[in-house]
């Protein structure tokens, strides 16, 4: 199961993430998103369970707890909606 974390702290790394889930089960992977420019995170990753029930149990313990002085938001991710593709320079005009 795929879960979304919201609210980290932008200090957050993978490292910290994986362990706070590993609690609770096993964890395939943890990553923190960061900014393409910056590096920095954007305060938000995903963990990876193979686990649903383990997952389910870590969604229910983390949801709302104080995280490095933030309240985090967990819950199980959503596929992600492809974006619509803008219009926009570059193409060849057709007759």
């Amino acid at each position: 199961m795929n879960i979304y974390i919201g609210n980290l702290p932008y200090t957050t790394d993978d490292g910290e993430l994986r362990e706070v889930f590993e609690v609770h089960g096993e964890v395939s992977s943890a990553r923190v998103i960061l900014d393409r420019d910056t590096g920095r995170s954007k305060g938000f990753g995903f963990v990876e369970m193979p686990n649903d029930e383990e997952a389910h149990k870590a969604i229910e313990a983390l949801n709302g707890s104080p995280f490095g002085g933030r309240s985090v938001r967990v819950n199980e991710a959503r596929e992600r909606q492809p974006r619509p593709r803008s219009g926009g320079g570059g193409g060849y005009a057709h007759d």
